[in-house]
């Protein structure tokens, strides 16, 4: 039980009041009429007005003091962390030269008569370099490659698979030039011979040759039916695109590979057959952050004493970057001074500085009084009159930056032969920064850990501390008898809608892999020694809910489908899901009951008829029996994966 705060006076309004009456009573008992109506009274009531004001300022005061402890302690509100996401540069038309986006690019939504638009900027530079087909060559499942090339753009009709065709197959198209992060417009002209295979399901992958092997290419576009007609296919290639030798040629290698069908999936009876091919750059994507890059930022001029303090013109800083540096002039030349965690360990000649990234505060080292007398120096002192200026630095961030799908579409600084913008994907990653209540509830917490990782709290504390921009964070035993401890990592993610694609949703349930590797660097440094931390992802089961529903009179069938839907996707999520909409809870079973309740509050809803539960497998769409009660693994989360809704009309009497 925490201990409770004094409350140094409790007097309110109204017994201010009661008390001046009385000591008018006492003081002048002339004065008889005491209504509210009465001139003096008026008065009283205004000065006990201002004196309650000034009581509820002096109850602040032991809030004050707790937050200047923890300020002495170090315990600082976390700044808020930027979200980031891919953004696609589409050319106006195929150029025969590199365009180039450089670095700092700006991309916003579109300006609404309520609020401003959000901005991103890109952090490297993106070259959309040209390409041609150089190469057609088609490759059996055993390893026999044979070269294409030169009976293409004839009357004839090539087989690209082996016939019948074989999971493993693949046809090659080699580009003139490796185009890493590009986006790639393939037109070919194929015949229906590839007969079997259902068009908007076809047992085939896109793949690109990198540095570490075949990398799958994200389809952007496909009109060719499953490689049975002429159209077009847009590929978006990894970054790591490289050229490679095959076959005796040299060239930035892509192909499209038959796979082993799903269940239910049908493939191929015959090979499909290509008469032209052609290939050409249409674009490119590059990462883009929501947060403002600063440059060479003057901080002020030294005073030549320790402990000074300087405020950067714009904050908070965002966290995720690499650590802040700041420049002192001496000379000819800058000293670079380097962003520290304290000066604990800091040495009088050590250029060290910490940054309070909530409020943009840079501080250079302390003098202390040692007991001896002794006065010690906690890093550098900069020369008096120094200038001090920080070279970059990036300012920005929140859960606001967390946008939707193709809502970057304003091309805020022009770029040549660009014509549109966007972004393929969600924003992820985007948090506000800390407030004072709940540094206020952080601060003994980081105090009992003291930067050590013992319990399962400590762990899941720590892990908020390396990487504030996740969302829920717990700590389990990897397994009975097991050292191994499982660190489960839920990232924030932007809202998402029933119409959302679930594939989409389930992949951006992974945290990035550069989040997964700060909380396990940070956590080796601070676990029990013989302690194994594993950080990773929950187990997500998918659950696909199967109802029948009737709808009230002058409600239609696809509004209240629509309405359900969003129901079921938003109470079994886990986001922002559960009993107490803050996720589901980890462990907790689905019940079919819980799910009538959620359905019958939906507007519009007349009578939920059926509901049925079926666990699904969110990767390959697998699902089981209908049940009643799904149960949940103690460290399981809950997914909704393609709900069905059927609505009957309320019958007529």
């Amino acid at each position: 039980m925490p201990l409770p705060a004094p409350n140094l006076d409790d007097r309110r309004f109204q017994d201010l009041v009661d008390d001046a009456k009385r000591l008018v009573q006492r003081r002048c008992p002339e004065w008889t009429d005491h209504n509210v109506s009465d001139p003096g009274v008026t008065l009283i009531e205004t000065f006990a007005f201002m004196v309650d004001q000034l009581l509820y300022r002096l109850n602040r005061v032991p809030d004050r003091h707790y937050l200047k402890f923890l300020d002495l302690l170090g315990v600082k509100p976390f700044a808020p962390t930027m979200a980031s996401c891919d953004v696609t540069f589409w050319l106006s038309a195929a150029r025969d030269a590199t365009v180039v986006v450089p670095a700092g690019t700006h991309v916003a939504t579109v300006r609404m008569e309520t609020e401003e638009p959000i901005t991103f900027e890109t952090v490297e530079e993106l070259l959309i370099s040209p390409c041609a087909l150089d190469r057609v060559m088609s490759a059996r499942a055993t390893g026999e490659t044979t070269d294409r090339t030169n009976e293409l753009n004839g009357d004839d009709w090539v087989a690209c698979f082996d016939d019948p065709p074989a999971p493993g197959d693949t046809t090659l198209f080699g580009l003139t030039e490796p185009v890493p992060g590009c986006a790639v417009l393939l037109r070919m002209d194929w015949t229906v011979a590839g007969r079997g295979v259902d068009p908007s399901d076809p047992p085939l992958v896109w793949e690109a040759w990198t540095a570490g092997g075949w990398q799958p290419c994200v389809v952007d576009r496909d009109t060719t039916g499953a490689l049975n007609r002429a159209g077009e296919v847009v590929l978006h290639v990894p970054t790591g695109h490289v050229a490679s030798v095959l076959g005796r040629r040299r060239a930035g290698w892509l192909r499209c590979r038959l796979t082993e069908p799903a269940p239910g999936q049908t493939f191929y009876h015959a090979s499909p057959r290509l008469r032209s091919a052609s290939a050409a750059t249409i674009g490119g994507s590059v990462r883009a952050d929501h947060a403002e890059l600063i440059r060479d930022e003057t901080l002020g001029l030294s005073e030549g004493v320790p402990g000074q303090r300087f405020t950067t013109q714009h904050h908070p800083v965002v966290t995720g970057d690499q650590p802040i540096e700041v420049e002192v002039a001496g000379g000819d030349s800058w000293t670079t001074w380097r962003e520290v965690a304290s000066f604990a360990e800091s040495g009088p000649d050590d250029r060290h500085v910490t940054v309070d990234r909530a409020s943009g505060e840079v501080s250079f080292g302390p003098a202390v009084r040692q007991s001896d007398g002794t006065i010690r120096q906690y890093g550098a002192v900069p020369p008096k009159a120094a200038p001090i200026r920080i070279p970059s630095y990036r300012t920005g961030g929140g859960r606001r930056g967390n946008v939707a799908a193709n809502s970057l579409t304003v091309l805020r600084d022009p770029v040549p032969f660009v014509s549109t913008v966007t972004n393929r994907t969600a924003a992820t990653g985007g948090v506000d920064g800390e407030s004072l209540a709940e540094t206020a509830t952080r601060g003994p917490l980081t105090l009992r850990t003291r930067e050590r990782a013992v319990t399962t709290d400590d762990y899941e504390q720590l892990a908020r501390e390396a990487a504030p921009e996740v969302l829920r964070v717990r700590c389990v035993p990897a397994g009975e008898g097991s050292a191994a401890i499982r660190v489960l990592v839920v990232p924030a993610l932007t809202e998402h809608t029933a119409s959302d694609d679930d594939s989409a949703r389930f992949a951006s349930l992974r945290p990035p892999d550069e989040t997964l590797e700060r909380i396990a660097t940070y956590l080796d440094a601070r676990r029990c020694v013989g302690a194994t931390v594993l950080v990773e992802p929950p187990f997500y089961q998918g659950v696909t809910v199967v109802a029948q529903l009737r709808a009230q009179p002058r409600t239609t069938a696809a509004t209240l489908r629509e309405r359900a839907l969003q129901a079921l996707y938003g109470y079994l999520n886990p986001i922002d899901g559960g009993p107490e909409g803050s996720g589901w809870p980890f462990g907790r079973p689905i019940q079919s009951g819980e799910v009538y309740a959620v359905l019958q509050r939906v507007e519009g809803m007349d009578l939920v008829e059926d509901v049925r539960l079926f666990a699904a497998d969110p990767i390959t769409g697998e699902r089981g029996d209908a049940v009643q009660r799904i149960e949940l693994g103690t460290n399981a989360l809950v997914f909704s994966y393609a709900h069905q809704v059927r609505i009957t009309n309320r019958a007529s009497g």
